[in-house]
């Protein structure tokens, strides 16, 4: 899983290359005062001009497995649905379980 990136506002003035490095790969960055969150950074990018700022959010969030499907949907502002829709055109996949999860899953299902 790709991790979200902390800056504090002070880290900005010696670290200003990381964020945009981690920007032009797609991450977000979180950015605090005082240990508190103040900005959140979206990568300006193919799938914000496309999608939109919330669902460009939603798929980064959920693509990074920040946000459940049910979570990513409800910040798209779409229904369920709707945002599964929307991953298959991306490649995305709604549900990722690893071999021995899945394995797990289909036991208990039987």
């Amino acid at each position: 899983m790709d991790n979200l990136d902390v800056f504090s506002v002070r880290e900005l003035r010696t670290r200003s290359g990381d964020l945009l490095r981690d920007a032009e790969q797609g991450q977000l960055a979180l950015i605090t005062k005082h240990g508190r969150p103040a900005i959140l950074a979206v990568p300006f990018d193919r799938r914000l001009l496309e999608q939109g700022v919330h669902r460009a959010l939603a798929l980064t969030l959920f693509e990074q497995r920040h946000l459940t499907l049910a979570q990513a949907a409800k910040v798209a502002g779409l229904s369920l649905d709707a945002f599964i829709d929307l991953l298959e055109p991306l490649g995305l996949p709604a549900v990722d379980y690893p071999a021995d999860e899945l394995a797990d899953e289909l036991k208990a299902a039987l």
